[in-house]
């Protein structure tokens, strides 16, 4: 039997290379090179054959809907896109501690009712799991549990039971004999996650994926990992706080960036109906400095917090600039603009700006409402407390329309909001009779609304 052979491969684009380089010389991706054990040949190759498989035509391919596997937790549903799909594979990574086996331990089993559910802990034991259980009143859920790591068992106990929903805590625990590396590897990763998508395809099974992430937040192990999959999840929040936040990054049956919003009880997840009110301060008075934003999470409008602090800088300090939910770039375009159509000077002032909530927003919508709370925060001039923004900044100082504007304004309508600021491509052909729209097409016209 030939010995097994170590490469060094790449956990970017998946290439191999006979000894350790600093720059990987298929993709160029620096530090990415971690040593592995190929396949043994004896055991790679095993009973294979090749088959001619059937050539179809596009036209004649009869395509159908896709019923959904109803979760029962609606914001969990809505990250989905509505539910599972039969076949459907998920990945769902996040922070250890966050919630993610108490999330699919609760879905189990509420699906255990109808659906035969299996839950495969290759972390804990049956009876932690149990005891978990009994902390959420999930004792006498319907859910059989399975404490295994090797592949092979795992999928011989799936072909002889055939469950509907299989849950896999997690995916870097799992390991084949068919390598000799150790579970966790770039192989092993990989090996298992294919096997595991092979046997969701051809029995209709829901796979759902349990993923540890890396200190940089990303999935750990091959990029490879989120391309097999049908869905990316990424469970957010501060361990500290009773929120959580589930993003679909990837989704072939649904919409990306789609969010959910949870709350952390001592009964488990619950979802939170009215996410904005999370993201929202109660001040007694007017406050300068803040900002209300509408901005979109997916297909949900979000109402969310900006916060902006201008103070002077420390005597001979160098001036400060901090951002936290919204890329430190665009402050820079910000401040630019508003010293160039404001008449401001930041030259010698700290500035800070925070997205109440640790909500982060990467669509441009967000420049008008930043740009209104620098301002406010500068001359110490409250905004109306009923009042909402939205809207792209250009360069010239132009007010750039952005998507889904009448969405963004029904939200805001409904929430209690008197006024919404935005830009005058996005305003509404029929009067809403319940918040008054102040359409602009320049910056000028937006400060005149703190300057009265």
């Amino acid at each position: 039997m030939p010995k097994p052979k170590n490469v060094f491969q790449c956990n970017e684009c998946g290439g191999q290379t006979s000894k350790w380089q600093g720059q990987c010389p298929h993709c160029n991706a620096w530090n990415t090179l971690i040593e592995t054990v190929v396949l043994l040949p004896s055991r790679r190759f095993e009973n294979l054959s090749g088959t001619h498989a059937e050539l179809r035509q596009l036209s004649a391919i009869e395509t159908a809907s896709m019923p959904r596997i109803v979760t029962g937790m609606a914001e969990f549903d809505r990250v989905l896109g509505g539910g599972f799909v039969s076949g459907e594979v998920v990945l769902l990574g996040g922070d250890p501690g966050i919630g993610k086996s108490t999330l699919l331990l609760q879905v189990a089993a509420t699906l255990g009712a109808n659906r035969q559910t299996l839950y495969i802990t290759g972390e804990e034991s049956a009876e932690q799991i149990a005891l978990r259980a009994q902390r959420l009143g999930l004792i006498n859920a319907p859910v059989t549990l399975f404490a295994e790591v090797q592949l092979e068992n795992i999928l011989a106990t799936l072909e002889a039971n055939k469950p509907e929903i299989v849950v896999i805590d997690s995916i870097q625990t799992m390991y084949t004999e068919a390598i000799s590396s150790a579970p966790g590897s770039v192989s092993q990763l990989r090996e298992c996650a294919a096997r595991f998508t092979r046997f969701a395809k051809e029995h209709g099974t829901v796979m759902v994926l349990i993923g540890h992430v890396t200190k940089e937040g990303a999935i750990a192990g091959p990029r490879i990992l989120e391309h097999i999959v049908d869905a990316v999840l990424y469970f957010e929040g501060d361990t500290h706080s009773s929120y959580r936040l589930i993003r679909a990054v990837k989704n072939r049956f649904g919409a990306a960036n789609e969010l959910g919003v949870f709350g952390m009880t001592e009964n488990g997840l619950k979802g939170v109906n009215n996410p904005s009110a999370l993201f929202l301060s109660r001040h007694s008075r007017p406050v300068s400095g803040s900002a209300v934003m509408v901005t979109l999470e997916g297909s949900r409008p979000l109402l969310v917090e900006i916060q902006a602090l201008v103070d002077p800088a420390g005597s001979g300090a160098a001036p400060k600039r901090l951002v936290v939910g919204v890329d430190s770039q665009r402050l820079a375009l910000l401040l630019a603009l508003l010293h160039r159509h404001g008449s401001t000077q930041f030259g010698n002032l700290d500035v800070f700006v925070n997205v109440v909530g640790g909500v982060r927003i990467d669509e441009p919508a967000v420049d008008l409402a930043v740009l209104m709370a620098l301002y406010s925060s500068f001359t110490n001039k409250p905004l109306d407390g009923k009042l909402a923004i939205f809207g792209e900044v250009g360069l010239t100082g132009e007010v750039r329309p952005v998507q889904r504007g009448q969405e963004r304004i029904r939200e805001a309508a409904k929430l209690g909001f008197k006024k919404i600021l935005m830009p005058h491509l996005n305003k509404p052909k029929q009067v809403i009779e319940t918040i008054e729209v102040i359409a602009i097409d320049r910056i000028e016209e937006a400060l005149d609304q703190i300057n009265g």
